[in-house]
């Protein structure tokens, strides 16, 4: 990375100390700051960097600020003016509002940057950091008519040379798109989970891969949502409401069901089939692997044991099958020791690879 030698990052939790490993790695001077000692210590022990010293004689091509949302504006005007000659990114997930915030602040916005590397975990923390956390990621870059086209240049090569697919866009567009691409995922994650907490054992037992998948992400850190929901709140609650609507239509047609004596309402079927049907419409604009648009592959079942190497061998026996792996998933049978590996593949895929695994031995279901 010969445009940026030496950059700054302030704040180590996931994403920064994601981008202080990843960039070590690249053979990049960093330097790291946080309000806690303990943090940036663990992060520079995790190879995120080293901690920045006060008799710091060089100034940072690039200082990236990646503190939470709510501080996040007062964190980059204080960066502008400690380093007069820097490039000044963020890597909040919400960008209005921090604009808003830098505007009032009367912020240097000719060197300031906005980012959103749409990349994370459940876990949060320097513990949970990861060198290779941006690869193949979209990083949204939000430059204002102020900004400068080296500073925005500056900050898309961060992003590309950590691994990421660059896009640009408005503050508010890309809040209004993050709201229904992740924000309200969040929300609507949380409250499936919840409802968990009202049912038996016996019933929690019988969580399958379905409950699982929708559910992934309601792990996250309450705090820190409850700050990317406050600072997105128009465009989540637009997405909820819209939400809602469609929500209140299934209801009304589920409650149509229930009660009809006959077990007919008319158009209720058509209300909950319409809605699986959007769904679908939906789910068919979620891009492919690397951004490639959408790709239909098969899912070709195999019964995996529950013991140490027999994934491992599962993976090496599909690539001596000449079959490129696509996705894969594994389902945890309920008591019992085994696990179900859905492998997608081409569907062209499919023959050969079914044949040659069972073939070495492997149970594969149709």
């Amino acid at each position: 990375m010969s445009d940026l030698r030496l950059v700054h990052v302030v704040g180590t939790g996931l994403l920064g100390t994601s981008i202080g490993m990843a960039l070590r790695s690249l053979d990049v001077d960093v330097t790291l700051a946080d309000p806690s000692p303990s943090a940036v210590s663990l992060a520079r022990d995790l190879g995120a960097g080293r901690v920045a010293r006060d008799t710091e004689q060089q100034e940072p091509d690039l200082v990236v600020v990646a503190a939470p949302p709510d501080v996040a504006a007062e964190v980059v005007a204080t960066a502008l003016i400690a380093h007069p000659t820097s490039v000044v990114t963020d890597v909040a997930s919400v960008k209005s509002a921090v604009l808003r915030r830098l505007r009032h602040l009367e912020a240097d916005l000719t060197r300031y940057v906005g980012g959103h590397p749409m990349a994370g975990r459940e876990r949060s923390g320097a513990v949970a950091g990861r060198a290779d956390l941006f690869a193949g990621r979209p990083w949204v870059l939000t430059p204002t008519a102020e900004t400068s086209p080296d500073a925005v240049a500056q900050v898309r090569s961060l992003a590309e040379r950590l691994g990421s697919t660059v896009t640009l866009m408005d503050a508010r567009e890309h809040d209004e798109a993050v709201a229904v691409v992740s924000h309200v995922p969040q929300v609507a994650a949380s409250l499936v989970a919840a409802r968990l907490r009202e049912v038996s054992e016996q019933a929690a037992a019988l969580c399958g891969q379905g409950i699982r998948d929708v559910t992934r992400i309601a792990a996250g850190d309450p705090a820190l949502w409850t700050q990317i929901l406050a600072g997105n709140a128009g465009a989540v609650a637009r997405t909820l409401h819209a939400v809602r609507d469609d929500l209140d239509a299934v209801i009304a047609a589920v409650d149509a069901l229930d009660s009809a004596a006959d077990g007919d309402a008319p158009g209720a079927r058509a209300a909950v089939a319409g809605l699986v049907a959007a769904g679908n419409d939906g789910h068919a604009r979620i891009p492919g692997k690397h951004g490639a648009p959408p790709t239909a592959y098969a899912s070709v079942p195999v019964i995996v044991p529950d013991r140490p190497g027999a994934l491992a061998r599962l993976l090496h026996d599909v690539g001596a099958a000449g079959v490129n792996l696509e996705d894969l998933r594994l389902e945890h049978s309920e008591g019992r020791p085994m696990a179900v590996a859905e492998i997608d593949v081409l569907p062209a895929a499919v023959p050969a690879l079914v044949a040659a695994l069972q073939e070495r031995g492997w149970s594969v279901h149709d």
